[in-house]
């Protein structure tokens, strides 16, 4: 379930600072006699000294973690009990799929881009658990062997996907409890049968279904409401993910939207180049994430652990290699937008003309293979 949201240019990516370049060895010089033996002697000196400071300095710095931003040992970069990679970030996608496929075409996707996926991404509805009906089925057969070795981010949507007007739930309904012991209660123990840690995200977008669904305020107590149900239930493998457009023609809802601290593990934006398909200038991967980032940051948290929940780009049909340049930026920008430990590449279309997001050629799918290659999208899943 996607919507077309609106999407404005933002500002331009800077200028990336040069990279120090790697010296060389220094050249080897001869020497003689009694000269010979006594540098001999103060090189020997000389690197017992630089070791010692270089032993204690390794001390110092695995004492207190690995660098930000850099890739440190196995152990130390084990992910968190709120499963935040310290080292680097999370490579992850929403790959198309019906409900008894999904192990076949995420493998499909992994062949073609070079690795295992750290996090798969799908949605539900709230139907009722009823008969075949999978919508409204948190952890599907299926969801559930993609997730022996994989993460699952589970979106699950306040909709009835093809239901009538009155099967649509609502946030008010939802927060007074109206749907727990035929909808929430259900999937709350589904997911603590499965055991293992999901992220999960209620009503993804949310700046975009009020006032339809209703207030931002019914929306936070409604994703409250389901917060609490889980804890009352013993439901303690949930990671809660809030995601939002981030687009900030938003700014005022998106704030008004917000659960709390208390309420919110993971915080998530969906950005990217729509380019015809919302009728815009070609964008940048970061222009597309610089301006959100920094407001996020500025208004929403500046501590909780940041996902790209959704990145991707439309393709340029009067230049071909242009999607795979957009992809080839993407590791160098992600390092430097703080906080940010998962990104999840959005491989299908979006409604309305021109809005074919999904890679469309060879040349960009080799981009995003180099790309997601780089050590710091490879992180031990434990």
């Amino acid at each position: 379930m996607r919507f077309n949201r609106p999407h404005r240019p933002f500002r331009r990516d800077p200028d990336p600072a040069g990279r120090p370049r790697t010296p060389g060895p220094d050249g080897k010089h001869p020497a003689a006699g009694l000269f010979a033996s006594g540098r001999r002697r103060l090189l020997i000196a000389a690197a017992t000294v630089v070791s010692a400071v270089l032993v204690a300095g390794l001390a110092l710095r695995d004492a207190s973690g690995p660098e930000p931003g850099a890739t440190g040992s196995r152990a130390d970069c084990r992910p968190t009990a709120l499963l935040e990679p310290p080292c680097g970030a999370w490579f992850g996608a929403f790959v198309p799929h019906e409900r008894d496929n999904l192990p076949e075409k995420v493998r499909a996707y992994e062949e073609r881009v070079g690795r295992k996926l750290d996090i798969v991404y799908t949605y539900h509805d709230m139907s009722l658990p009823e008969g075949t009906r999978r919508e409204g089925r948190l952890l599907t057969p299926e969801e559930q062997r993609v997730g022996e070795d994989h993460l699952l981010l589970l979106s699950w949507e306040s909709k009835w996907w093809g239901g009538t007007k009155k099967q649509q739930p609502t946030w008010r309904q939802i927060a007074a409890g109206e749907l727990d012991r035929t909808v929430i209660d259900v999937q709350a123990q589904r997911i603590k049968d499965y055991g293992r840690k999901v992220f999960l995200s209620f009503d993804l977008e949310m700046d975009t279904r009020t006032p339809a669904n209703g207030t931002p305020a019914e929306y936070v107590k409604a994703y409250r409401h389901i917060h609490d149900r889980f804890r009352e239930l013993g439901v303690d493998n949930v990671v809660w993910t809030w995601i939002t457009t981030g687009y900030l023609d938003h700014a005022d809802v998106i704030k008004a939207m917000y659960p709390g601290d208390g309420y919110v593990d993971w915080v998530a934006y969906n950005q990217y180049n729509y380019y015809r398909c919302h009728d815009t200038g070609w964008l940048t991967f970061a222009q597309t994430q610089d301006t959100t980032h920094e407001w996020i940051r500025k208004n929403i948290s500046d501590d909780k652990p940041l996902m790209l929940s959704e990145f991707g780009t439309a393709a340029d049909p009067s230049r071909p290699r242009r999607q795979a340049e957009w992809y080839a930026q993407v590791p160098r920008v992600l390092k430097n937008l703080e906080g940010v430990k998962a990104a999840l590449q959005w491989n299908h279309r979006d409604p309305g003309p021109h809005c074919d997001l999904a890679l469309a050629n060879d040349a960009a799918w080799e981009s995003l293979r180099e790309a997601v290659a780089d050590p710091y999208l490879n992180q031990p899943l434990e």
